[in-house]
């Protein structure tokens, strides 16, 4: 069976499924298809979430906002007002990854400023 024997190649990528239809037709012209499917899931998202708490400024809340999360100064102000009015803010949903790291960002830069403030996961 030679590359040449070949008639058609088709693949095909839906959005759920990674499918490869082969369709070769041989000389013999008998019909063979092999196929593969394999299903793909979405990452489990994680709910960033700050902490209120008495010590940490709302201006350093906000400026966390803005350079770990990349929330503009308006967004900025309306989660720190959620934060310091209901106790706890939610700052966005992530992949574990992405979450996991901008919450020890967040813990870093507190404890570098010399602020208790807090940052939680909460899987959705």
């Amino acid at each position: 069976m030679a590359v040449g024997d070949f008639q058609a190649v088709k693949l095909l990528f839906p959005e759920a499924f990674c499918s490869i239809f082969i369709v070769m037709e041989y000389e013999n012209k008998t019909e063979q298809r092999t196929s593969f499917s394999e299903e793909v899931q979405e990452p489990a998202q994680y709910r960033v979430v700050l902490l209120n708490d008495d010590f940490t400024t709302k201006d350093f809340v906000v400026a966390v906002l803005v350079a770990v999360f990349h929330k503009n100064q308006d967004d900025a102000q309306i989660i720190m007002e959620d934060v310091h009015k209901k106790g706890r803010g939610v700052v966005g949903a992530y992949p574990y990854d992405i979450a996991a790291t901008r919450c020890l960002q967040v813990h870093e830069a507190a404890r570098v400023n010399g602020y208790p403030l807090r940052c939680v996961m909460e899987q959705l």
